[in-house]
C-alpha cells in the first residue's frame, strides 16, 4: 500500500478509542474458520480470507440475519461454538500495537475499545495478550443497545470517564464502518491502513495513518 499522505492532526486528544480486529490484532484466521464452519453447515459456499476481511464488518446480530435469513440464530450458535474453541490460538498483535499501547498507557490519555466482536470474547482476547489493563472500557457487540456504526458503543466506552464524545476523542479503526461510527458520535475518525478495499469512501477519515507505528508517531509516543 502507498504511504499515507501527511496530515495535520487536530489538537492532541483527551481520549483514543480503538477498533480491535485488523486495527490492533490479527484474528482473521479464527474468524474465517468459524464463519466458514457456519456457512458450510447452512449449505453455503465458504469464503476466502480476502472475502472475509472485505465483508466482515457488522456485528453478528446485524449481519447474520441478512446472510442466513430465518436460520441466523442457528448459524450464530455454530459460529460461536467453533470460534470459542480456537480463537486464542490464532490471535496475534499487529506490528507496533503493543509498543504504542504501552506508551499511551503511560500518558494521561483515556483509552478504550469499541468493536463489533462480541464483548465477552473481546475481553478474553484482551486479557490473553496482556492488554486488558490499558483500557478504561472494552466495548463489544451487544454491550450497548446498538452496535457500530451506531454511535452508542462510543458513548458507552466513554461513560464514567468524564470525557464526552466530540473532537477531543479520536476513534481509530481499519474500515469505513469505523469512520461512520466516529463521525456519527462527533469524534475524530482515524483510518488505520487503506480500509476500503479499493472502494471510494463515502465519508473521509479526518486522519489517515499506515499502521499503529504511524499513529504512535503522530501522537509523539513512538
Amino acid at each position: 500500500m502507498p504511504s499515507a499522505p501527511e496530515v495535520h492532526a487536530p489538537a492532541r486528544p483527551r481520549a483514543i478509542l480503538f477498533d480491535w480486529d485488523n486495527t490492533l490484532v490479527d484474528s482473521w484466521e479464527g474468524i474465517r474458520d468459524a464463519l466458514n464452519t457456519a456457512l458450510v453447515a447452512m449449505g453455503k459456499e465458504p469464503w476466502s480470507k480476502a472475502e472475509v476481511k472485505a465483508r466482515v464488518r457488522a456485528s453478528a446480530r446485524d449481519s447474520f440475519p441478512q446472510l442466513f435469513g430465518d436460520r441466523w440464530q442457528e448459524a450464530a450458535e455454530i459460529f460461536y461454538e467453533r470460534f470459542e474453541s480456537a480463537h486464542l490460538q490464532t490471535l496475534r498483535p499487529l506490528p507496533g500495537a503493543a509498543k504504542m499501547l504501552e506508551a499511551l498507557a503511560r500518558s494521561e490519555l483515556y483509552l478504550g475499545i469499541v468493536s463489533n466482536k462480541r464483548g465477552d470474547l473481546l475481553r478474553i482476547e484482551a486479557a490473553e495478550i496482556g492488554w486488558k489493563g490499558y483500557f478504561g472500557k472494552i466495548v463489544g457487540a451487544t454491550d450497548a443497545a446498538e452496535d457500530k456504526p451506531s454511535p452508542k458503543p462510543i458513548y458507552h466506552a466513554l461513560s464514567g470517564s468524564g470525557i464526552e464524545a466530540g473532537p477531543e476523542v479520536w476513534y481509530a479503526g481499519d474500515a469505513l464502518i469505523d469512520i461512520e461510527c466516529a463521525h456519527r458520535a462527533g469524534c475524530i475518525a482515524v483510518l488505520v491502513g487503506d480500509g476500503h478495499g479499493g472502494e471510494v469512501p463515502a465519508s473521509r477519515p479526518d486522519i489517515l495513518v499506515d499502521d499503529c507505528k504511524g499513529l504512535a508517531k503522530l501522537l509523539r509516543v513512538s
